[in-house]
């Protein structure tokens, strides 16, 4: 098996979450402000953290590893990439969100990191020039709220030049009961439902397995999940 390949293609038939079927699930939604009960970061809060990762990185490269929407929207211009593989490690859709890609009354998941097995993804290498910037706009973005300032880390990735240090995004288990194990038919359930200001949850999860495939990338899991969704779209479930 090859360093960036989870399960070989051969084991999967066609995708079943198609665009038109995600077209269903994508309307106008206004924005209903922060997450509830979510404190949004404050610039002073957002600066420490990158203060932390600069320290933290001590004058090293600084890679970001990707394995999910980084994978097809990083936010920052890269200087390299390489695909890699986080042991001890697994992507899930376990992060309940009610903002961005859903809303109160129809909530959803996005993916994040959880302990055990493996997960294949990319890292990302950030430009020294910008890297300021660039690390400011990445923490604001993927730690919006002070109640998971805890859900960054450094993790090592295997890569075919080598082990690396990279920065990620994980389920912090103090942000519980924000990151849970959800079973593969709730979270199904959850992603054909919600649509909020950014989009839907199943753009999010269809724009996630096309961009692994690409790369040779199948995830059993997120392969399941989708033919799941695509079932209750299509009115099966």
């Amino acid at each position: 098996m090859s360093l960036n390949s989870s399960l070989e293609a051969p084991l999967f038939r066609a995708m079943e979450l198609t665009s038109d079927l995600v077209l269903k699930t994508l309307r106008a939604v206004d924005d209903e402000g922060p997450e509830p009960d979510r404190t949004p970061i404050t610039a002073v809060q957002l600066d420490e953290l990158v203060r932390r990762v600069e320290q933290e990185a001590a004058g090293d490269d600084l890679w970001i590893f990707a394995y999910g929407s980084l994978l097809w929207h990083p936010g920052f211009e890269p200087t390299a990439s390489e695909p890699a593989v986080a042991h001890g490690w697994h992507r899930a859709f376990s992060l309940r969100i009610q903002r961005l890609r859903a809303t109160t009354d129809a909530p959803g998941l996005m993916l994040a990191l959880r302990p055990g097995g493996s997960c294949s993804g990319v890292v990302l290498r950030m430009s020294a020039k910008n890297r300021d910037e660039d690390l400011r706009i990445l923490l604001a973005r993927e730690i919006r709220y002070a109640e998971v300032s805890d859900m960054m880390r450094w993790v090592w990735v295997r890569t075919p030049s080598g082990r690396r240090r990279a920065l990620t995004f994980w389920a912090s288990p103090k942000a519980s009961p924000l990151t849970e194990k959800i079973a593969l038919e709730e979270a199904a359930a959850l992603l054909a439902q919600a649509c909020g200001p950014a989009g839907s949850c199943a753009e999010y999860l269809r724009r996630t397995v096309v961009d692994l495939a690409g790369r040779n990338i199948y995830d059993r899991n997120l392969w399941r999940l989708q033919a799941l969704v695509a079932a209750r779209l299509r009115g099966e479930v």
